[in-house]
């Protein structure tokens, strides 16, 4: 049997590597997602105030810090039995969908888009942001780096920084907003959306266009029929802060819909031995292995995954998007047919970053977000909370249990890669099998087609990784003077 590696797999946010194994006629028997790191915030949360979490756990990630300090923010909300003020609400929201628009933004342009844009053989040293700026143009990517930088500008005011935010407290926000900088950021606003147009349309134009892509983004290899989860608002919308999880199953029926707090009633998790990973299923279906189908309790929580949830977006734009993109990919525009392609996942990424624009315009607009009542002191004794919101891959659930001090006991948390650990190991597998056939050269390209599968998800393995086994895995080379390995020592 010969072993083929992929190491390190490129274009993602932390490190793994996939180990594909073929029969002697050369077909794919077997691919691995190995992750070999680990990050320990469990353990670290353990001990500390429950009111310092907001600013330790965005360590976890410098991609998505926003996401991880609003989910424990929400928390400790919880852990503090506290009700915020609608002012201190809509500024997180408004920090959140910002955030949004800038991470969905780097994902399509930097990791995503030069596969397509550039294409997925084109040779190694023009697939990425230079090469993608050399097909659309540098106008283009001015735009671009514009566009981040106006999102960063507003992050940093409600966040208190850039990367790492502190600006979220039980009870509320410390950071108000002053009404010159609500109009000042009103016009960055109005370019968001402007700038998700403008991304739609790059998309329409690039991919949509060439048959070769579509082909590729329908083909067989790059389909799964899983269960799917999202937020949903009260109108089963979706919303990036708040609301109720709903998953629905590979024929678009609602399995079931919770509150956050809930979530232990509905998920489960389980562990392999060759990775740090988690992999959570749905309980009510059970684990029936790495398989999809109605039958599997693996699920995915990905930006497609909340279309397929939900009943439609709430800003206009978004919405008409979200109808073109169901009845291009099902025939069904109402989105009661779940997409199952997982190349499409870009797609929908690209919707979500138009919502986040349109929705971002909207909150910027409302005077009242300068109100400066913007935090409820907490008085309850602190007990157990959990706090969720929807981070750009995937749900993210932050759960604290503490003492009647808040000093937290217990710490669990479902990042929102972890959700779809299952799934990428099932989409690796079935992208290798799908385009590496028997007496066909095994290139570089065909090798980037797999990655295409991962990559997809734009998984962050930063802060998916915290599955401890009691030994960890270890292998030792022993080198001569010369380099050459002379004994290999292995504890599995």
């Amino acid at each position: 049997m010969k072993q083929i590696k992929i190491d390190p797999v490129t274009r993602l946010e932390g490190h793994g590597k996939i180990d594909i194994f073929l029969n002697d006629d050369g077909s794919v028997a077997n691919a691995y997602l190995q992750i070999p790191e680990l990050r320990g915030f469990e353990k670290f949360c353990q001990g500390r105030p429950v009111e310092e979490l907001p600013r330790i756990v965005t360590r976890l990630c410098g991609v998505c810090p926003e996401a991880h300090h609003l989910a424990s923010a929400k928390a400790c909300d919880s852990v503090y039995h506290v009700d915020i003020p609608p002012t201190a609400r809509k500024l997180r929201e408004l920090l959140y969908n910002v955030f949004y628009a800038a991470d969905h933004t780097v994902h399509f342009y930097l990791l995503a888009a030069p596969d397509f844009v550039c294409g997925p053989h084109a040779p190694v040293a023009e697939r990425n942001i230079l090469g993608l700026i050399a097909k659309v143009g540098l106008e283009a990517g001015k735009r671009v780096i514009k566009h981040r930088a106006q999102c960063q500008e507003i992050i940093e005011l409600l966040g208190g920084k850039k990367i790492h935010q502190v600006s979220s407290l039980p009870g509320g926000v410390s950071v108000g907003l002053k009404d010159e900088d609500r109009k000042r950021f009103l016009a960055y606003c109005k370019d968001f959306v402007e700038f998700g147009q403008f991304t739609i349309q790059v998309f329409n134009d690039i991919v949509l266009k060439n048959t070769e892509y579509l082909n590729l983004i329908l083909s067989e290899p790059y389909i799964h029929q899983t269960y799917y989860m999202g937020l949903v608002d009260e109108n089963n919308k979706v919303n990036f802060y708040d609301g109720k999880i709903r998953v629905v199953g590979p024929d678009g029926r609602e399995l079931c819909k919770f509150e956050p707090k809930d979530y232990l009633q509905h998920i489960a998790e389980r562990v392999e031995p060759y990775s740090y990973l988690k992999y959570p299923y749905l309980k009510q279906v059970g684990w029936k292995g790495f398989v999809d189908g109605p039958e599997s309790g693996v699920y995915r929580a990905t930006p497609q995954s909340r279309l397929n949830a939900a009943d439609g977006l709430t800003t206009p734009l978004a919405h008409a998007e979200y109808e073109r993109y169901f009845e291009t990919l099902t025939g069904d525009r109402s989105g009661r047919k779940p997409v199952h392609h997982t190349l499409a996942t870009h797609w929908a990424r690209i919707i979500e970053l138009l919502h986040a624009a349109e929705k971002s315009l909207e909150l910027i607009s409302d005077p009242s977000l300068c109100d400066p009542n913007i935090r409820t002191v907490p008085t309850a004794k602190p007990t157990e909370g959990v706090g969720v919101v929807e981070a750009p891959r995937g749900t993210l659930y932050h759960h604290y249990v503490t003492d009647d001090k808040g000093i937290v006991q217990q710490a669990n948390l479902i990042v929102g890669t972890t959700n779809n650990s299952a799934a990428i190991s099932m989409s690796i597998k079935k992208a290798a099998q799908g385009v590496i056939q028997p007496g066909q050269p095994v290139g570089e390209g065909l090798l980037n087609m797999v990655e295409m599968a991962f990559r997809a998800y734009d998984p962050c393995f930063g802060c998916a990784t915290h599955s401890l086994p009691g030994q960890m895995p270890l292998e030792v080379n022993l080198r001569n003077p010369h380099g050459e390995i002379v004994q290999v020592l292995k504890r599995s």
